[in-house]
């Protein structure tokens, strides 16, 4: 549905908000909204202390396979997902979208990479959700939801590459794809 272009990969390198270490610091800063994980460590480090509304998992980290498997039983349920890498699929966005939604905890497995999921995770989240991710190397990064965040992950989905009306028709959003490059 939607492609990450290369012009575009230099933009993901820098955190969307600040890092965290510790996994009780980070849900001490955490908002009032759900909390959406977007990675299989990430997912593993906060399940120590809660259980994230809405997580994606993989089974890799940083490309390669994990020796164990994130937990899924603390979820109330599992939905599977088909994610090529460097893409949004619909498949994904929907079951985002729907995950969101509910009030069942949820991790979606994918198949495939999740790492672009926390763009339309932040883009679709109400205010004060948090969405966190890892940063390779550093640490989880911890994005409180609010209009300036979802603004900017809204205008770098206008700008991807891909079915970008139909994406924001599944997503329920208006992107400015006026101004978008094509």
């Amino acid at each position: 549905m939607l492609r990450l272009p290369d012009a575009l990969r230099a933009d993901l390198k820098d955190p969307v908000g600040p890092l965290y270490t510790d996994p009780a610091a980070l849900l001490a800063a955490a908002g009032d909204g759900p909390l959406v994980t977007v990675g299989d460590v990430v997912t593993d480090y906060l399940l120590r202390e809660t259980v994230p509304d809405v997580a994606l998992v993989d089974d890799r980290t940083k490309r390669a396979p994990l020796e164990e498997r994130v937990d899924r039983s603390p979820f109330d349920r599992t939905v599977h997902v088909e994610n090529p890498a460097a893409t949004l699929s619909r498949d994904l966005l929907a079951a985002l979208r729907d995950a969101l939604a509910s009030e069942a905890t949820t991790v979606l497995e994918v198949d495939g990479e999740e790492d672009l999921a926390a763009v339309p995770a932040i883009a679709i989240a109400p205010d004060g959700a948090t969405v966190v991710y890892g940063q390779p190397d550093e640490g989880m990064v911890c994005v409180v939801v609010d209009a300036e965040t979802r603004a900017a992950m809204r205008a770098f989905l206008a700008e991807m590459d891909g079915e970008r009306e139909a994406a924001a028709a599944l997503l329920d959003l208006d992107l400015d794809l006026d101004s978008a490059g094509d």
